[in-house]
């Protein structure tokens, strides 16, 4: 039998830290690369991904120099070249030097607040430092983000990717902010059209962020991005990036926004091929949609659970962007396989609710049961 996949020991191995400390000890020979490669890969079995992050940041600590300018000189030092510059996306380096993270917040977050700062953005050439940051905006909110306005103009886009990823009212997996959730949209004006997806998608994600806090001052700024720039291809992909939550929940605004009239005159038709599903098998129905007008749809399926399933509403599919032509009826069919194992969502058996909704309006209604 094949050996399952493990993320953590694919990127947290003895030859990646040996790699490591190959190249600390290349910028100072007081530096024990092979103790420091036994010392950490001992604790590796008991260890998860994040743990093993947080163990090489520890010893680290043990390891190098007490004085903190000395070490991230050594650090700094030790980094390989910048990621490809000539890239622009999807270029996310190596997870062996995300422990420096660790390392720079655990010593310079208190007593070396600038000198740290500079650490964070040499590092994140190298691998992203976007959870690293958070500590610092909470505990130095104004020079922290003093120095996010300037890494703004960076001529690196990793480090202008930072200002808007480390500033995430929502990062997944980071640690919460205790600044305005909003502080941070004067930066996304000067990020929202970067010449690199991966600094504009980043954009987007705040900005979906922002949609679950504030939706309306999300939505204002997509509107002056838009009318600052009309036609701005950038532009639109933000928005729709950015509005994929409110669009799944029906918002009249965002999908107004987006060029999808809520009230647009379209008949729906919704016929349930199968009314009786086993789960493992596939669900089928067919939408009709009829316009006397050409009319721009945006058209998503939702599945209601019973009680009992542990969801509190429903689950949105995305089903077809179109435009519906006049006098010509449009039919989509689709066919989909309701897992048991869905990560997402539980499956119990029992009549469940099948809806159609037309530009953000439910438009139609039937049943399947599942068995």
């Amino acid at each position: 039998m094949a050996e399952s996949f493990s993320l953590k020991d694919q990127l947290f191995n003895p030859v990646k830290v040996a790699g490591l400390g190959r190249e600390i000890a290349g910028a100072w020979d007081g530096f024990d690369a092979g103790a420091f490669e036994a010392r950490v890969c001992e604790r590796f079995p008991e260890l998860e991904l994040k743990a093993r992050i947080a163990w090489i940041a520890e010893v680290l600590d043990e390891m190098l120099p007490d004085d903190f300018d000395r070490a991230a000189g050594i650090i700094a030092a030790a980094l390989p070249p910048p990621l490809d510059p000539a890239l622009t996306d999807d270029d996310f380096g190596q997870f062996i030097h995300a422990p420096y993270g660790d390392f720079i917040v655990r010593r310079g977050l208190e007593d070396h607040r600038d000198a740290a700062l500079d650490l964070i953005g040499e590092v994140t050439q190298r691998f992203s430092m976007e959870y690293a940051i958070r500590p610092f905006i909470n505990r130095w909110p104004d020079e922290t983000f003093a120095r996010l306005d300037t890494w703004a103009g960076h001529g690196n886009y990793h480090v202008r990717r930072l200002v808007s990823e480390g500033s995430r009212p929502k990062l997944p997996w980071g640690i919460g902010l205790s600044t305005d959730p909003l502080r941070a949209l004067p930066l996304l004006d000067r990020l929202h059209r970067d010449g690199t997806r991966y600094v504009t998608r980043s954009v987007a994600n705040h900005l979906n962020d922002i949609t679950k806090i504030a939706p309306g001052a999300a939505l204002e700024r997509l509107v002056a991005w838009r009318d600052a720039a009309p036609g701005d291809a950038e532009v639109a992909w933000i928005a729709g990036h950015a509005l994929r939550g409110q669009v799944k929940a029906g918002d009249r605004a965002a999908m107004a926004f987006l060029g999808f009239d809520p009230d647009a005159a379209v008949e729906v038709a919704l016929e349930v091929l199968t009314p009786e599903v086993a789960i493992g098998e596939s669900l089928r129905f067919a939408v009709t949609l009829t316009a006397g007008a050409d009319v721009p749809v945006l058209v998503d399926w939702l599945v209601e659970f019973p009680e009992g399933t542990g969801r509190r509403g429903p689950k949105v599919f995305k089903l077809k962007q179109a435009v519906a032509r006049a006098g010509t009826p449009l039919r989509l069919e689709k066919a989909q396989r309701m897992k048991g194992d869905a990560t997402t969502f539980k499956l119990a058996p029992g009549m469940h609710g099948l809806a159609v909704q037309v530009n953000g309006t439910i438009r139609a209604r039937g049943t399947f049961t599942l068995v």
